[in-house]
């Protein structure tokens, strides 16, 4: 999946077609990938993938819809692991080793967007300058201590405010936030809010639709 959205971007965004069928992105164990329909043979308990990922291509920057395309990666992925913990009985301790393993490694969304390289260096960055702090004498140390404590926590309770300032609704395709100057359309099945221009529905066709189902919605296939 990685190399699809790196190495191999620009065959994965001709691949994703808009006007073809509900695609999907598949990664497997020889490090190659595909891009094809929803596969027939997968187990109806598993976790659904997102459907469609082609859809919003057209309708939103590459470089936004390459991270939500790794977005919905990294949540699948997230939840076919712990999905198998639950069956086969993991406790609260294997649980947290299985998590531990996840967070090591850095996610499809941070490999994507750079975030991985950009953590790896300030992470080298913090680790020398420990280093070249524990010099100082232990009052200084305490000292800086009690401001980077005070720093951090300002930090966190501002993440706070931001967070409930703009805890909006998001778009369900390229989970932007909700804009008055433009186009929005709910699904009448998830409801979850979309704009227009990213599933292909103009205001004068909305008119038209007694009840909207989202990409996502209209191709899902019926359970057994």
């Amino acid at each position: 999946m990685i190399k699809a959205l790196t190495t191999d971007v620009e065959e994965f965004y001709r691949q994703c077609d808009p006007d073809k069928e509900n695609l999907c992105l598949y990664g497997y164990p020889t490090e190659q990938w595909e891009v094809n329909l929803p596969a027939e043979e997968v187990p109806p308990e598993l976790p659904e993938p997102a459907l469609g990922i082609n859809f919003a291509r057209d309708g939103m920057q590459e470089k936004d819809w390459l991270t939500l395309v790794a977005v919905h990666s990294d949540a699948w992925l997230i939840s076919v692991a712990f999905y198998f913990g639950a069956r086969f009985g993991f406790d609260r301790a294997d649980r947290k080793r299985l998590f531990t393993m996840i967070n090591d490694l850095p996610t499809i969304f941070e490999v994507v967007t750079g975030t991985a390289k950009k953590q790896a260096k300030e992470k080298s960055s913090v680790s020398n300058h420990t280093n070249n702090k524990s010099k100082s004498s232990s009052k200084g140390r305490g000292t800086e201590s009690v401001k980077q404590t005070k720093q951090a926590k300002e930090e966190d309770e501002g993440a706070e405010e931001d967070e409930e300032e703009h805890g909006e609704t998001l778009c369900g395709a390229c989970g932007e936030l909700y804009a008055a100057d433009e186009f929005w359309i709910c699904c009448d099945i998830c409801e979850r809010w979309f704009h227009g221009k990213c599933v292909k529905i103009t205001p004068a066709r909305a008119e038209h639709i007694k009840q909207y189902k989202c990409p996502t919605c209209s191709n899902k296939r019926a359970r057994p």
